[in-house]
């Protein structure tokens, strides 16, 4: 056996932990923007953003984003890294990858978007990381570049599986998909023709997982990971009323034990799962306005990022600094906010929670249904 070689066996503890949203947090990835790319101009990706964001994409789709954008986004993204690391967390990146760069399968090409987001490609649920089947072509072989920690990862002890790499083909989209009017039924550009999900449209409460369906998500990926995870684990869908669908953490979030965070516009308090009954429902407050229309671009439901929180223990939680109200609600609520910056993140998929992976908690698998 090398040093390059799979351990004989797995380690007593292993570096990954996390159960849940809120243990005390120790150890974290966070995403990296070097090499972002406007992401190629597939429905799958435009049927999320505004129109005019979609006809500008797929004019630009395929070159780096804008410096001016860019550059603020990093200088932010560092000043984050600098606030976990004071606070003695350990702090993990990805590989810089060149995303300009085509790639391929026998069905379609596709250049590639960036890896900012690890929440949306890998899944942790207590000492395994799963890798997402994730709907969006440009993001095929996004986990790359996140291969050399999930190696140290295994070899220290953690489990590493991956969901089936699917195939997305036309099959797996609706022709001619447009977004449903709020008078329509809700619907979603997916089919059933194979399980696609991203991680970060699951929440977890310990033995309970929360998912929204979605326009990355569809009904054989929720299932999939049913059956992956067995009967320790119980997965409850969370009915969403909103119309471009994608990813939970703008919509409900799980603060602490018998505490969620919901989004008054698209969830109703009186339909969410029985898992929640007992909990505390702390009902967002309106976004702060944001004046810069790109800073819009991340999707329909961008001004929710507000509410896309990380959470460090039970009370500590690192909350964007321009949402004012957001930071009054926590307080009222018996939290300790921090405030940070990470404002001109979102054209690159979100806020605090989109932006990181939280691998080690402090804590053991509960159950709080």
């Amino acid at each position: 056996m090398t040093a390059e070689g799979p351990t004989a066996t797995r380690q007593d503890a292993s570096p990954v932990n996390s159960h849940n949203e809120w243990d005390p947090l120790e150890e974290i990835v966070v995403g990296r923007l070097d090499g972002a790319t406007i992401p190629a101009s597939h429905p799958v990706v435009a049927c999320n953003i505004p129109p005019w964001a979609a006809r500008l994409q797929g004019l630009a789709a395929g070159r780096k984003y804008p410096r001016v954008l860019m550059e603020r986004a990093q200088d932010e993204l560092e000043q984050f890294v600098a606030l976990l690391l004071s606070l003695g967390i350990t702090v993990r990146r990805p590989d810089a990858v060149e995303h300009q760069k085509r790639f391929s399968t026998p069905d379609w090409a596709s250049r590639g978007f960036c890896n900012t987001c690890p929440r949306d490609s890998m899944l942790v649920v207590g000492d395994e990381i799963i890798e997402t089947p994730m709907a969006w072509p440009c993001r095929y072989f996004e986990t790359h570049s996140y291969r050399p920690i999930l190696k140290d990862y295994f070899r220290r002890g953690a489990r590493w599986s991956a969901a089936p790499r699917p195939q997305l083909t036309d099959e797996l989209f609706v022709p001619d998909f447009t977004v449903p009017g709020h008078d329509e039924p809700l619907c979603y550009i997916l089919t059933e023709f194979e399980p696609v999900f991203d991680a970060a449209d699951f929440v977890r409460a310990g033995r309970d997982l929360f998912v929204t369906r979605s326009n990355v998500t569809n009904r054989m990926g929720i299932e999939w990971l049913r059956r992956h995870l067995g009967p320790g684990y119980r997965i409850h869908e969370v009915e969403s009323r909103c119309r471009t669908p994608m990813h939970i953490d703008t919509t409900l979030l799980p603060l602490a034990p018998g505490k969620v965070l919901i989004n008054p516009e698209y969830i109703d308090p009186d339909r969410l799962p029985t898992a929640l009954a007992s909990w505390d429902v702390l009902v967002a407050p309106e976004p702060d306005p944001i004046g810069e229309r790109l800073l819009r671009y991340t999707s329909l439901c961008g001004k929710w990022l507000s509410m896309n929180v990380l959470m460090l223990d039970e009370q500590r939680v690192v909350v964007e600094r321009h949402h004012t109200g957001m930071l009054r609600a926590l307080e009222r609520w018996g939290f300790e906010p921090i405030p940070s910056d990470l404002l001109h993140y979102a054209p690159f998929g979100g806020s605090f929670h989109c932006a990181t992976l939280d691998v080690r908690r402090r804590g053991s698998l509960q159950s709080y249904a």
